[in-house]
């Protein structure tokens, strides 16, 4: 808990295809709201720029989700209070597994992927993976993300002009073995790499938020994630929001600030 004269952290967890940049509107409100916020990289995006990473993708090979869940766990151990943990698609995978190691106040996850078990595939979100799951043999690359294909994930309440401009600010190369393991774990309940405890009974507060036209997490992906929690009977919180109109790039599509301000209120209100 956070002293009386004080504010709940924030950690913030990006996706795929992003830096932590992609955070920097939320950040910014949430900072101007008195709360401290830290916005970590995955590792090997760390605090390099956008251009660094897409000319230089080295570090982000062959790197899987416990290892950028244990790089997390470090950062948010080294606080001197529980945060409040929020992550957007695969940073929303994260959020569920750092709240299966019990390091949160309160979680929301934003646009999240799904766990291990959570067996919901929409064929738009099957589409956004082709990319890297049609060849096996990248799995441990770090594939560009083509402008072509980030209008379809990301821009799709964009021209293509307009999201063009959008890569250009915010894309880097994918994770592609992060990938892999998050479509394998959807079928290995029991030991996917993702996997959580889903009956947890002491678990902090849980907020699955999702955007009605998102391509990559369709609202039918946050409902059964939220299913899979309240079909154990645990006593934890677990809770849903849609929001009307938005996409994968919920973050900062025109009106994020009320999606923002949504999440914020719902943590600081459910923190333990």
């Amino acid at each position: 808990m956070s002293t009386p004269d004080s504010k709940t952290p924030i950690v913030l967890i990006h996706g795929l295809w992003m830096t932590p940049s992609s955070w920097d509107t939320w950040a910014e409100r949430f900072r101007a709201a008195g709360h401290e916020v830290i916005v970590p990289g995955w590792p090997g995006i760390d605090d390099r720029s956008v251009a660094d990473i897409r000319s230089n993708p080295e570090a982000l090979k062959g790197i899987g989700l416990k290892q950028i869940a244990d790089h997390y766990e470090a950062i948010i151990r080294a606080l001197p209070v529980k945060p409040i943990i929020m992550g957007h698609s695969f940073g929303g995978v994260l959020t569920q597994m750092l709240a299966d190691r019990g390091l949160g106040a309160a979680y929301v996850g934003v646009e999240p992927g799904q766990t291990a078990g959570v067996v919901s595939l929409p064929l738009s979100t099957l589409w956004t993976g082709f990319p890297i799951l049609s060849n096996p043999f990248g799995k441990n690359g770090a594939k560009p993300i083509s402008k072509r294909h980030f209008h379809f994930t990301f821009g799709n309440d964009l021209s293509q002009a307009e999201s063009d401009k959008v890569w250009e600010e915010y894309a880097v190369n994918s994770y592609n073995r992060v990938f892999f393991e998050g479509v394998t774990s959807v079928l290995n309940e029991k030991s996917g790499v993702s996997k959580v405890d889903y009956g947890r009974a002491d678990r902090a507060p849980l907020l699955i938020l999702v955007g009605e036209i998102d391509h990559v997490v369709p609202p039918a992906i946050g409902k059964a994630i939220v299913a899979k929690y309240k079909k154990t009977g645990s006593p934890a919180v677990v809770e849903f929001k849609e929001f009307p109109g938005r996409t994968h790039r919920i973050v900062s599509q025109d009106g994020w600030e009320e999606v923002a301000d949504y999440a914020l209120n719902w943590a600081v209100s459910h923190a333990q």
